[in-house]
């Protein structure tokens, strides 16, 4: 049988342009949430926007509206 995921609620606080989705996007991809191949292809479309920076963000950015903000 596979390995079961533990589950947890978070709460992450804090001002605007902050790093709140940055952070939460990192450690999702550090557990094991999301795969390296996803983690490129969003290191991939944030170079050609010039914001290299959100690759973690987009983690939680489903909508393109919210990635061109």
């Amino acid at each position: 049988m596979g390995k079961e995921k533990v589950h947890i609620s978070l709460v992450v606080i804090g001002h605007v342009d902050a790093g709140k989705s940055t952070t939460t996007g990192h450690l999702i991809y550090k557990c094991g949430g999301i795969d390296k191949r996803t983690i490129e292809k969003f290191e991939k479309e944030a170079a050609e926007l010039g914001k290299t920076s959100f690759k973690y963000a987009w983690v939680l950015d489903n909508l393109k509206a919210e990635r061109e903000r």
